[in-house]
């Protein structure tokens, strides 16, 4: 199949540029030059990815991250000229899966695109034609259905990214096991763990907002100091 990439850049010319390295390699590249085309466009569209520029006038980057993220899971790629850390997490809070840094290198924009749709698909995106073998994963009320790909806690179902639902998924399946931040980066990224601290505990910090009743005391996913960290193992009748 040929995966549909919307780019989004109010500067008209990188986003061309985007959209020629996109279809070079084979890819459907789709332009846009604000938020607001963007969540129009996702409206009536069908996309596979999303790369998108922070920095744009009405809606940034950031704002459309949050509100698209309401209502679809696709990966998002973010570009930004600015290389601060604080940059990079609020992008990830906000909901992307990936950062780059602007200037890029074409290559290297094409490598983590492979890389998210391969991600996307093995964990179940709405585009992936294999059906897996039903697999349940529960520790307490917490219940994580891999072969639909939803998570629910007491009943209720959780809305997860991509990425989100990669570490929950693999923390659950492996309830009462403690991981380290490289070794969770690397079973959910598939590619070497460098500097991944602050895009591992982002993450973290915003499934435990989602599976959590009260996020600062977690049941669920907790941190073993200077090791990792785990998902309890919990029986059904110990919450309360």
């Amino acid at each position: 199949m040929t995966y549909r990439i919307l780019v989004c850049d109010d500067d008209r010319e990188i986003a061309r540029a985007i959209c020629i390295y996109l279809r070079s390699t084979g890819y459907e590249a789709v332009e846009a030059h604000d938020g607001t085309e963007v969540l129009e466009l996702c409206r009536t569209q069908t996309f596979h990815l999303l790369i998108l520029d922070i920095m744009m006038p009405g809606l940034d980057g950031i704002q459309t991250t949050e509100i698209l993220r309401r209502t679809h899971n696709i990966p998002v790629i973010m570009l930004s000229a600015k290389s601060e850390d604080i940059d990079k997490i609020d992008g990830l809070t906000a909901g992307a899966d990936d950062y780059m840094t602007k200037p890029f290198q074409p290559a290297e924009l094409i490598a983590r695109v492979k890389s998210q749709l391969r991600r996307y698909t093995s964990l179940g995106g709405m585009y992936q034609n294999q059906t897996p073998a039903a697999t349940v994963y529960q520790t307490g009320e917490l219940i994580v259905d891999d072969a639909s790909k939803t998570v629910t806690v007491d009943g209720e179902p959780v809305s997860l990214t991509p990425r989100e639902y990669g570490i929950l998924c693999f923390l659950t399946q492996h309830a009462g096991q403690v991981f380290s931040i490289s070794q969770i980066y690397e079973a959910v990224w598939q590619e070497p763990a460098y500097n991944s601290e602050n895009t591992v505990a982002v993450h973290i910090r915003r499934i435990r907002e989602k599976i959590e009743i009260n996020p600062k005391e977690p049941k669920y996913l907790k941190v073993v100091w200077g090791i990792g960290y785990k998902m309890e193992k919990l029986h059904p009748k110990q919450l309360g």
